[in-house]
């Protein structure tokens, strides 16, 4: 069994260590899995010995190392479910999925705030990794639309959060410490948060195709100040960089023609599956490029304006089941960066850097953001974000996007950590300035240092 049973009586287990890692299949640990029934259950494990340490893992899909905990306990965050709603407001339990809370909500005409690229994403995951979406120069991060946070902290405290102290403007930092704080200052029991009302559960999709780089990027600037939702595609193989903009908006039934009955649904169903494991070398520049090609040219017919459902337009991956084992055996590293809007050129050269060490992203994704909130650890900040997958396979990889690091600081970007596997500790101390005030933040929730990760040991915080 893969599971760590703890019982009431005497917390007496069993324990057998499996494997796991994150969703680029790279860094793969030995760990103790545990499966709890309820929240006291926890608690009387956490009091039970000294010296324990402990993450909290949802499903899995942290790109790198921040739900793992090399040879020591990882907490699987099933039991926390439960979903209540309360007009436009909710209450979820941390280790509801995003996937179940649409089945839930949306045939209520409801919507979430923010949404992120899968939606096998739990809520837990969702507020430690503060998560964004196509719409942050809009509505911001997932951080700024929650109302409360229940937590279980290091003290074996169960505490109530809100973004502002009771009855004043003064922030709550526990709760900010925790929003986009990569689960390290407690287990997110619950969260209640706001949703957003919509008539249908479709979107008016208007595409773009940009034959170079500086052509797209201004077009993304322009269409800014027009849609709530905007992401775009780069061809990186290409010698322009050629792309593809989406923008969307919700769609209204006035501009349906669909039966009333079919207006709200949520279907997410896989259409495929992929092989346990791809060969190794076979996305190479040549099957890259002939994909960026079937890709450019699908988006490039003419359409006019199309109506998406939200798996499409959202979560377009979560039809493919497993769709990271294409990278095969040695998995995947994605680069994701933030670099302000000074840095522009940045993205440019990431691009041509990468072409010529022949480290061929198989999806490159451009967006802009807004608006940072009061998060210590948040990754968004105003400007631009470059979001690669880059095969584990090459031998030149890591020293390439060292130096890219380098570059990156200097100009005042930073690393998104729910992505990150091989960052320094230098270059997470220098990129993110509120580190500190976090740390600090962190001993008083956790003054024991009992929740972990490894990417928190190999960041040194």
């Amino acid at each position: 069994s893969s599971k760590v049973m703890i019982y009431n009586s005497n917390l007496d287990s069993s324990i057998n260590k499996t494997k796991i890692s994150g969703w680029g299949r790279r860094n793969f640990v030995k760990a103790k899995l545990i499966t709890a029934e309820n929240t006291t259950q926890i608690l009387r494990f956490l009091k039970a010995r000294e010296n324990k340490v402990i993450i909290t893992r949802g499903l899995g899909r942290s790109y790198g190392d921040a739900a793992q905990l090399k040879e020591e306990f990882v907490l699987k965050s099933d039991f926390l479910k439960g979903i209540s709603i309360s007009g436009n407001q909710v209450t979820v339990g941390g280790g509801v999925s995003i996937s179940e809370l649409l089945e839930v909500i949306v045939p209520q005409g409801l919507f979430l705030p923010v949404s992120p690229g899968s939606a096998n994403v739990t809520i837990g995951g969702a507020i430690a990794a503060d998560v964004h979406g196509k719409n942050h120069h809009v509505d911001g991060s997932f951080g700024n639309h929650i109302q409360k946070i229940i937590i279980l902290d290091g003290n074996g405290e169960i505490r109530e959060l809100t973004p502002y102290k009771e009855n004043t403007n003064i922030k709550n930092n526990f709760f900010w410490a925790t929003v986009g704080g990569m689960g390290l200052t407690g287990v997110i029991l619950e969260a209640t948060f706001t949703l957003i009302n919509i008539e249908t559960s479709f979107f008016k999709v208007d595409t773009f195709i940009c034959n170079c780089l500086e052509e797209l990027m201004e077009l993304m600037l322009e269409k800014d100040k027009d849609y709530r939702y905007s992401v775009a595609w780069v061809d990186s193989l290409d010698k322009k960089n050629r792309g593809i903009l989406t923008c969307g908006e919700h769609a209204l039934t006035k501009e349906l023609n669909y039966e009333k009955s079919n207006l709200l649904i949520y279907d997410a169903k896989s259409i495929a599956n992929t092989p346990s494991v791809f060969p190794n070398g076979l996305l190479n520049r040549f099957t890259v490029k002939a994909f960026n090609e079937l890709w450019f040219r699908k988006s490039s017919s003419p359409k006019g304006q199309s109506i998406q459902s939200i798996s499409q337009f959202f979560h377009p991956l979560d039809g493919i089941n497993n769709w990271n084992n294409i990278y095969g055996s040695k998995g995947f590293y994605q680069y994701q960066f933030v670099v302000p809007d000074y840095g522009i050129k940045f993205i440019a050269k990431t691009l041509k850097t990468l072409k010529e060490n022949s480290a061929n992203s198989f999806l490159t994704v451009l967006k802009r953001f807004g608006k940072p909130n009061n998060s210590f650890l948040s990754f968004p900040e105003p400007g631009w974000t470059l979001a690669l997958d880059l095969p584990a396979s090459n031998k030149k990889l890591l020293r390439v996007l060292n130096t890219l690091d380098d570059e990156l600081a200097a100009l005042g970007g930073k690393i998104y950590l729910a992505k990150d596997l091989r960052q320094s500790s230098e270059m997470f101390k220098r990129t993110y300035p509120s580190y500190n005030k976090w740390r600090k933040i962190k001993s008083e929730m956790d003054p024991k240092n009992i929740f972990q990760s490894d990417l928190s040991r190999r960041l040194k915080i």
